[in-house]
């Protein structure tokens, strides 16, 4: 991994992918005491930032292996950016997804013409499923985050996190990541340190499910003990990838954990404040950010709002822990 590939993905992306805005608001500041600058990727194509990936690794393909179709393992948004990215190429996609991800994830994933393969998360090994039907059908998997081209796509987000908190005159300051198996963050984290060195990117995980912060305390690839039970679906993984933790060592510092019931407070401030919406996955960079000032230096923070595709119910008890 370099910034050369994602430089190459930026261009394979340019007129494909949204050039997301960054979004802020007096009142969010006055909560975290600094300024807070919110990178909206929930308002990328599927809702969230994994179309980069899917596309840029999609488009990577030869024609004989696009021809031939894609396969993916996801709780939801990977699913939708790589059946997006494979519609428009014209290549079939098989997306292998938990059968307990949220509804919306799986029913958008088929309507955007994905075969979907549902399993047990909790029983059952997605990397063996994923291998076995690849081999079967000649499919090529792209992996959801550790996989080069995209680790390439999602870097492309923190390209523009650098020019344009440069147009604002912020060049240093800490930006923090929703973090699952890493591809997004160890993305960013590779971007900053070529175009935007004063800044740091900081991990941001759920409580239970901190694998990536436990990892980079321990120096060494840590396992979480448990592989479903959280609202925040979209960022629960394993473990950190064998590509991205070695970038995350070298370019993040420490991870930050926060409660289920700040990610669903983050939802409802953001849509409140912001006007966006997230899911809980999604929005605990931002929680990080809000409740958790301590654990960041400097007077401001960046956090990648990472995704937008919550079920109702969900949604409904964030505006609930609206005041």
């Amino acid at each position: 991994m370099n910034i050369d590939m994602i430089r190459a993905a930026a261009q394979r992306l340019a007129g494909h992918a949204r050039h997301t805005p960054i979004l802020t608001s007096p009142f969010l500041d006055d909560i975290a005491g600094r300024r807070v600058f919110v990178k909206a990727e929930c308002l990328q194509h599927t809702g969230s930032f994994k179309f980069r990936g899917g596309w840029s690794a999609v488009s990577g393909l030869s024609d004989a292996a696009r021809k031939a179709g894609v396969i993916a393992f996801s709780s939801g948004n990977h699913a939708q950016g790589v059946a997006l990215a494979a519609r428009t190429h014209g290549a079939p996609a098989v997306i292998i997804m938990p059968a307990d991800a949220p509804a919306v994830k799986i029913a958008n994933t088929r309507a955007l013409g994905a075969e979907v393969v549902l399993y047990d998360r909790a029983t059952e090994d997605r990397d063996a499923i994923g291998a076995r039907l690849s081999q079967a059908r000649g499919l090529t998997l792209i992996k959801p985050f550790d996989e080069p081209q995209v680790i390439a796509g999602q870097g492309t987000c923190g390209l523009e996190i650098a020019q344009d908190m440069t147009a604002l005159g912020v060049t240093d300051a800490e930006v923090t990541v929703c973090c699952g198996g890493g591809g997004l963050t160890s993305g960013i984290a590779l971007a900053l340190a070529a175009d935007a060195p004063g800044m740091r990117v900081r991990p941001a995980e759920p409580e239970g499910f901190d694998d990536v912060t436990r990892s980079l305390a321990a120096g060494r690839i840590l396992r979480n003990d448990r592989l479903s039970g959280s609202l925040c679906d979209a960022i629960i993984t394993p473990q950190p990838g064998d590509l991205t933790f070695p970038i995350m060592q070298a370019h993040c510092g420490p991870g930050v954990v926060v409660t289920e019931n700040e990610a669903l407070r983050a939802v409802g401030l953001a849509f409140d404040r912001l006007k966006i919406v997230l899911e809980p996955g999604g929005a605990v960079a931002l929680a990080a950010a809000l409740f958790h000032a301590d654990a960041f230096s400097g007077d401001a923070v960046v956090a990648v709002a990472t995704g937008g595709n919550v079920d109702p119910d969900v949604f409904k008890q964030a505006l609930d822990t609206l005041p």
